[in-house]
């Protein structure tokens, strides 16, 4: 079993940045694909970002594409989001996800999910 936390959330104003971890354990996540989700109040959790196992191919929603950045460090078993220029509508609880097999975006696929960390963005 992959147990994943997430950090790195909190309160920020429009226009600033956060970096987002995920710390997976119980086993390596290196061979895993991994993605990141946010979910806002009164909406459907929604897809962020994907990374491949190796960190080559990565895949963002046109919400995040220039602003987000999807990392990760097979060393220390960890995931990253970099978040740039952030917005009001970028709140949300986000959430850190993985899954054997590749990349994808849909939410059905993945096997493993954290408990998520707030991010808010005031305007």
């Amino acid at each position: 079993q992959v147990q994943l936390v997430e950090s790195g959330g909190g309160l920020v104003q429009a226009g600033g940045s956060l970096r987002l971890s995920c710390a997976a354990s119980g086993r390596s996540i290196s061979s895993y694909a991994m993605g990141w989700f946010r979910q806002a109040p009164g909406k459907e959790r929604e897809f962020v970002a994907t990374i491949n196992w190796s960190g080559i191919s990565t895949i963002y929603a046109d919400s995040v594409k220039g602003r987000f950045t999807i990392s990760r460090d097979n060393a220390k078993n960890t995931v990253y989001l970099q978040m740039n220029s952030l917005k009001p509508e970028d709140t949300a609880v986000y959430y850190c996800a993985g899954r054997v097999l590749g990349v994808a975006y849909a939410i059905s696929l993945y096997d493993y999910w954290g408990q998520g960390t707030q991010v808010t963005v005031s305007s």
